[in-house]
């Protein structure tokens, strides 16, 4: 069986180290070795376990005064219980946030009551084509869950009147155990009595209802980059839903943005497509053809004598930006043969006096398919 390494080894730091030396220790080895960081990897995924669960001791005072003075073969055996530490779910957010300490404690029994995380929300915002050309400042209101201002939160008119749940003694939940045969299940709930506040308020505030929340108007200001797509999500930390609790944090906002669609452009990431329709002349005879464009130049596609419909012209520059690099993507110009729907009589006329310029000749007519057969499988 493989010797337990000292703890304060696991975190690198010496043993006179401060609480805050060993929640920075911690915080570091945590993110390097977090599963998401590290997906298929058994190795980190041990390593990550094994600072957790030595955070979880030298974390807890009374727990790293015990293993300070028995080590890791302290009386009664091991804190976490007979099957020892399993490791807890800490999300990459809790880690950036400070919000893990509450799960640990749970380990011991802790009284102190776990900060939540507010409702993150979602607002889908609509944005011109041209934006996605030139960026932009935008702006726009939202409804979202704040702390009521009338009771600063606190749910109760008089915060004087706020006690603590004696149910769940202020943690907002309730642990029971279940036996399930030979076995015991510990579970954990919302507790009931508080609604998972942890705190019961005689005196409600008449504005949030006893909640500390309530819905308020806010405006929020954000900046969208060039080259932007549609179903891009802009996240706005801290700009969702309140807590429920006093010392959580509030939620995110997620802005999803949409691009509306050009006249004439189609897009292909950063590249622009579109169809140009032209006469049998331009084609015959080449032409250049000039076009308003987003960039605020005009744009000029240079039609080669003897093109054919279907030939594709390549603007490279001139396309829309490439997130993260100073370039831009190109114009593809796809050419279009233009007839005519109508013709009048004497238009017919002068077609019929160049039909042997026009027209295709019959003679040999196999091997021009053949030619155009092997031209397009290329």
């Amino acid at each position: 069986m493989t010797e337990k390494r000292d703890y304060y080894e696991v975190l690198g730091v010496s043993r006179n180290a401060s609480d805050g030396d060993i929640r920075k220790a911690f915080r570091s080895l945590a993110r390097k070795f977090h599963p998401d960081k590290n997906p298929d990897d058994s190795d980190a995924e041990k390593k990550f376990k094994e600072v957790q669960e030595a955070y979880a001791i030298l974390s807890n005072p009374e727990e790293k005064r015990k293993y300070d003075m028995f080590g890791h073969n302290g009386p009664g055996g091991s804190p976490f219980g007979p099957g020892g530490f399993q490791g807890v779910n800490i999300s990459l957010d809790d880690l950036f946030g400070g919000g893990f300490d509450g799960i640990f404690n749970q380990f011991f029994g802790s009284s102190r009551r776990r900060s939540t995380k507010g409702d993150d929300l979602i607002y889908r915002h609509t944005v011109p084509f041209q934006v996605a050309m030139d960026g932009s400042e935008e702006e726009i209101e939202i409804e979202a869950l704040r702390n009521c201002k009338d009771c600063d939160g606190s749910g109760s008119k008089d915060p004087k009147n706020v006690k603590s749940c004696p149910a769940c003694d202020g943690r907002g939940r309730v642990e029971r155990l279940e036996r399930l045969g030979p076995f015991t299940q510990r579970s954990v709930s919302e507790c009931p009595s508080c609604g998972g506040m942890g705190k019961i308020i005689s005196d409600p505030c008449d504005s949030c209802r006893g909640q500390g929340r309530s819905q308020q108007s806010k405006r929020v200001k954000f900046t969208i980059p060039p080259g932007i797509t549609s179903g891009v999500r802009l996240r706005m930390r801290g700009y969702g839903g309140a807590s429920r609790t006093e010392n959580g944090l509030p939620g995110d906002l997620y802005i999803e943005i949409e691009v509306q669609r050009h006249p004439w452009f189609e897009r292909d990431s950063s590249d622009l497509l579109m169809g140009l329709p032209v006469g049998f002349s331009d084609l015959v005879i080449g032409s250049k053809i000039e076009l308003p464009h987003i960039d605020g130049k005009s744009l000029t596609v240079k039609i080669d004598a003897g093109s054919e419909p279907g030939d594709t012209i390549e603007i490279k520059g001139r396309g829309l930006p490439i997130q993260g690099s100073s370039r831009r993507g190109s114009v593809m110009v796809v050419l279009k043969l233009d007839m005519p729907k109508k013709l009048t009589r004497e238009q017919k006329k002068k077609i019929s006096s160049m039909a042997d310029l026009l027209g295709s000749d019959t003679e040999g007519i196999e091997d021009r398919i053949r030619r155009e057969a092997s031209r397009r499988r290329g």
